[in-house]
């Protein structure tokens, strides 16, 4: 077909939107991805055009889908994949909290999606693969069971009960990168085409292809292998992989992947923070019928092929009232928060907030809802009406990696006086740097950030901004705290251990995008 020249932005969906899968349903396309120890779990989008993407849901949304009480953090739900099949939406994947692979199915992308079907089947990154016979496949690495080999096994399942009919089979080793992972089955023509991640989800990160005329092999190795990576490119984009493939309505074929972002900040090293990203890529077939991902040595930029747009809708400052009788979509809790402990003032406006025994620095439930930070340059702010009855307890505003990775600035009570403090928590380094009495209920409590500091400030309603501290992004990113996740803008309350009364009150939160260029290639 003849394919035109178009333009769109990178990322598609930026911030910690890792391991994206995509299904095509007539003129819509719709894209999960991880979400970890974060409740609800498993986002869902909806696009008509590959490239501005909005999200219409969740595919985990009660505590029966998703448990992750005492879910250490990056861990929680790995990898899923979606599918759409005669009329239902299915959705499969890991809680590693338990270690147990799952599906849910819905006959609506929005839901409400089913209860799990637990399935007898180990290991992580489980995909399914419904071909035009009739045969239903479930396909996931191995590895994990003594001494079983790494790499890709396979088996036929019943999707009315998620028994498996059919012995697991190693059907493909990869080309001898490690951890092979990620693997996606596709009929395409009279081919069966395997996708897989190898390399790990870091710098070395890549995507490689294997076919075969049957869906258990042999399966024949790609002669340009890998099909995509950034491993060896002074790329402004590094650790792309875990690919999966649609073919558009025109007949082009695109991949989507994630990718991260190191902040461009010279001579500083490679940080990320905002986490793995969601990008897309044409892919390109070769005349002797193997897929190639963008030109194989760039896949991530602003060129593109086919019908797509010219770019994305630019994002555009949010402000959130909370006066819904929900939280707005890319809101979400650690864990599983108590009912108990939050609640939404839709007469007022607000979110409203009861800390319990958990705090930030625990792997538990505290009282907390954030939302992604997305791009390098942004700023944050949130009116905070805040009385603290007794010692300890606290409420503010928090930049969040995870319980031992964390700044934020708040509201307490010290010596029967309320004061307003800025704390790092770095590791096992833990200060508070900053403290100053304050008298008024209400405060106005800003992170301003740019690819090196997050700057922290207060004011009064009416008032001036106040500089009260700053932190390093380096010092929350991935290479220095460690996981899988990305940083996290969040409201917060605690009880210094125990349950507490006092009612912290978010009247709005504000979250405005810094420049346009910082959400295309990260060279901000």
């Amino acid at each position: 077909m003849n394919q035109s020249i178009c333009t769109y932005s990178e990322p598609i969906i930026p911030g910690f939107y890792p391991d994206p899968n995509i299904c095509r349903v007539e003129s819509d396309y719709y894209l999960i991805t991880s979400s970890f120890q974060y409740f609800p779990g498993v986002p869902i989008f909806r696009s008509r055009d590959l490239v501005n993407w909005t999200q219409i849901g969740h595919c985990l949304t009660r505590r029966s889908q998703l448990e992750l009480e005492g879910c250490l953090s990056s861990m929680g739900i790995f990898a899923p994949t979606l599918r759409y099949h005669n009329g239902r939406f299915y959705m499969i994947t890991t809680n590693t909290r338990s270690f147990r692979n799952f599906y849910v199915w819905a006959e609506q992308p929005e839901g409400p999606w089913s209860d799990p079907v637990w399935l007898d089947w180990p290991g992580i990154d489980p995909s399914l693969f419904f071909d035009e016979d009739g045969h239903v496949y479930i396909t996931g690495p191995g590895g994990f069971l003594g001494d079983e080999q790494a790499g890709i096994y396979q088996a036929e399942i019943d999707m009315k009960n998620g028994e498996l009919l059919t012995e697991r089979r190693l059907i493909w080793t990869g080309t001898g990168g490690k951890a092979p992972e990620g693997p996606h089955l596709y009929r395409i023509g009279s081919q069966y085409y395997l996708i897989i991640a190898e390399g790990g989800t870091e710098y070395g990160h890549m995507v490689t292809a294997a076919r075969s005329e049957r869906p258990y092999g042999p399966f024949e190795s790609c002669p340009h292998n890998p099909i995509l990576s950034h491993r060896s490119l002074g790329h402004p984009v590094q650790a792309t992989g875990h690919a999966d493939l649609v073919q558009a309505q025109d007949g082009s074929w695109w991949a989507v992947f994630l990718g991260i972002r190191p902040a461009p900040v010279p001579f500083a090293g490679l940080h990320h923070h905002l986490g793995r990203e969601t990008f897309l890529s044409p892919v390109f077939w070769t005349e002797d019928g193997w897929p190639i991902i963008g030109d194989a040595s760039e896949a991530v930029g602003r060129t593109g092929t086919g019908n797509l747009p010219a770019d994305k809708t630019p994002f555009e400052e949010t402000t959130y009232h909370f006066n819904q009788s929900a939280l707005p979509l890319e809101w979400n809790s650690l864990r599983n928060l108590p009912e108990e402990c939050w609640k939404l003032d839709q007469e007022r406006g607000g979110l409203i907030l009861y800390g319990n025994e958990a705090t930030l620095d625990d792997a538990g439930s505290p009282a907390f809802f954030g939302r992604r930070q997305q791009h390098f340059h942004c700023e944050a702010s949130a009116l905070l009406e805040f009385c603290p009855e007794r010692e300890a307890e606290e409420a503010g505003l928090t930049v969040y990696m995870n319980e031992r990775f964390h700044y934020e600035i708040a509201l307490t009570q010290k010596a029967g006086r309320r004061r307003i403090i800025f704390r790092r928590r770095i590791g096992t380094l833990w200060k508070v740097e900053h403290e100053a009495d304050y008298e008024a209920n209400s405060i106005i409590l800003t992170v301003k950030a740019d690819p090196k500091w997050y700057e922290f400030s207060y004011s009064m309603p009416e008032g001036p901004a106040v500089p009260f501290g700053r932190g390093e992004c380096s010092l929350l990113s991935s290479e220095t705290a460690g996981g899988f996740t990305g940083v996290y803008l969040g409201l917060y309350a605690s009880g210094g251990g125990s349950a507490s009364s006092a009612a912290a009150a978010f009247r709005w939160f504000r979250y405005a995008p810094g420049h346009l260029g910082d959400s295309e290639s990260g060279t901000d």
